[in-house]
């Protein structure tokens, strides 16, 4: 069922929005987003193009607590840092989540610690952009590393520049060395 009703994603309804089985969708400016954007590479600007796709859809469930559902998809693309040679790394985002409402915080937790859905205080105006923003940064990798990195990552010191293929115990025999020469 679609709802002929306009819908304001920044102040839903989710109410009136779950028990017309209502479907939102459409896309945000990753610039819009700022703790996404800012968990972007600063190598890597960003451009027009660069948003997130959401999709957004209201149900109610008679004779279930809770019966007032929302399915929330959203996918992106944003360049991160490698964690192991610091170069940007594009890393996909894809969230498909199921969300229950409830009256009030009380019941909320007590249905959060045995559901396997995230359920949701019931509030009169859902910001359906800072819940889809939240749902992106939890998916992030924790240490975004490319499979293989483009270029091998120079290690230096004051003295010396060994790079990443040499022998470890090359290197500190090295080190050690200077410093046994230094004496």
């Amino acid at each position: 069922m679609t709802s002929s009703r306009e819908f304001d994603a920044t102040r839903l309804d989710v109410e009136t929005f779950a028990g017309e089985g209502a479907v939102l969708q459409g896309e945000w400016p990753l610039r819009d987003l700022p703790r996404l954007r800012d968990s972007a590479s600063t190598d890597v600007p960003l451009e027009p193009a660069d948003v997130v796709r959401w999709k957004a859809r209201g149900e109610r469930v008679a004779n279930v607590r809770p019966e007032l559902w929302l399915q929330v998809e959203a996918d992106t693309s944003i360049a991160l840092q490698c964690q192991r040679c610091l170069a940007p790394i594009e890393v996909g985002v894809v969230v498909d989540r199921r969300f229950g409402f409830v009256a009030g915080e009380a019941a909320a937790a007590e249905l959060d610690a045995t559901s396997d859905d995230d359920i949701i205080a019931l509030t009169r105006a859902l910001d359906l952009r800072v819940l889809i923003e939240d749902e992106l940064l939890l998916a992030l990798p924790l240490v975004p590393m490319h499979a293989v990195c483009p270029a091998p990552l120079a290690i230096r010191d004051a003295d010396h520049t060994v790079d990443e293929a040499a022998n470890p115990f090359a290197a500190l025999a090295a080190l050690k060395s200077d410093r046994n020469g230094a004496h």
